[in-house]
């Protein structure tokens, strides 16, 4: 399994936006899917982006136009771009690496807080 840090959380204006990195401690590129999810208050976990090692890319539908999610494979790490971020994007934002066993991995998380 690989090891997984996400950075670039923080608060942020509505309208405003933040770049989240999800760093992995072994390579990534040509072995593992990565996901983005996000969990709010006493809510369910929920998907917002995934990135397939073919580079395929998808979106919840109430992120799509406002995120974008995309990966740099020498630096092993996956970014997600947040734009025109609402108050309803406040929630914890986690990273998950799935392997060719479907294995997964899954990063601490990081907190994005979307004022209003």
């Amino acid at each position: 399994q690989v090891q997984l840090v996400e950075s670039g959380g923080g608060l942020v204006q509505h309208g405003g936006s933040l770049r989240l990195s999800c760093a992995a401690s072994s390579g990534i590129a040509i072995t593992h899917d990565m996901y983005w999810h996000r969990q709010a208050p006493g809510k369910q976990r929920e998907l917002v982006a995934f990135i397939t090692r073919a580079g395929t890319t998808n979106y919840a539908d109430s992120v799509k136009g406002r995120f974008t999610i995309s990966r740099d494979n020498a630096k092993n790490t996956v970014y997600l771009q947040m734009n025109s971020l609402k108050p309803e994007d406040t929630a914890v934002y986690y990273c998950r690496a799935v392997g060719a066993s479907g294995l997964s991995s899954w990063g601490q998380g990081t907190q994005v807080t979307v004022s209003s």
